[in-house]
């Protein structure tokens, strides 16, 4: 049974290698660079507008107004970031439904990646609202005693943020192929559409707890 894509390798020569990580990474940011690219072209202001602008329309509302309840603060700012992330993990989630395709996000490298991309989002949005001297000051703030716990805290929630999206989608996807080899028929129809509720899901918990975490850090100023 292959658990995570990165088992599998499409191509190598000599150190090089393409494995089905990277292959579907670039096949989910190819479909949505042509999704927006077909969506936006033909953008309406008027009472008349496409079923796939409108689905547009309720996506980046939706989000602004999750931002906005989680950050209590403007959401323009944080948009772009927490939207990509959303729209990538649910985009990758959702295609499990073609035959032959693995998530990216059964791979621990990808959700690493994307813990990373928080990792470092945090500390810049914190920086751009309070400048330098104010965001690193709540890093030794009751003392400075605090400093390596609070490291460490940064790292830990990195770590599982990372882990929490690869172990919920391999999970998913091994449940999957034991059902297929027992049952091949009934089962693995309703845990396919149980995986994509719950492919839905992380990736909304994923780039909720990302907002969560950039609010706390954007916030400090005002206490």
């Amino acid at each position: 049974m292959t658990i995570s894509p990165d088992q599998i390798l499409l191509w190598q020569w000599g150190p090089l290698h393409v494995n089905a990580t990277l292959a579907f990474t670039w096949l989910i940011m190819a479909l949505l660079t042509l999704g927006c690219w077909l969506v936006t072209r033909r953008l309406s202001t008027g009472p008349e507008m496409s079923r796939w602008q409108n689905l547009l329309e309720v996506l980046v509302t939706g989000l602004r107004e999750q931002i906005r309840e989680v950050s209590r603060q403007e959401p323009g700012p944080y948009l772009p970031f927490v939207g990509t992330l959303f729209v990538f993990i649910a985009a990758s989630n959702l295609l499990s439904v073609l035959p032959f395709y693995l998530p990216p996000t059964g791979s621990l490298s990808t959700t690493t990646a994307l813990a990373l991309c928080t990792l470092i989002a945090v500390p810049l949005f914190g920086i751009l609202h309070q400048g330098p001297l104010g965001y690193l000051r709540h890093y030794v703030q009751p003392t400075p005693l605090m400093l390596p716990f609070n490291l460490i805290g940064e790292l830990s929630r990195t770590v599982a943020l990372a882990v929490r999206l690869y172990g919920n989608i391999m999970s998913g996807t091994v449940i999957v192929g034991i059902l297929v080899s027992l049952t091949p028929l009934l089962f693995p129809i309703v845990m396919q559409l149980l995986g994509l509720l719950t492919g839905m899901i992380q990736a909304y918990i994923f780039a909720v707890l990302a907002m969560v975490y950039i609010a706390s850090a954007s916030a400090e100023r005002r206490d």
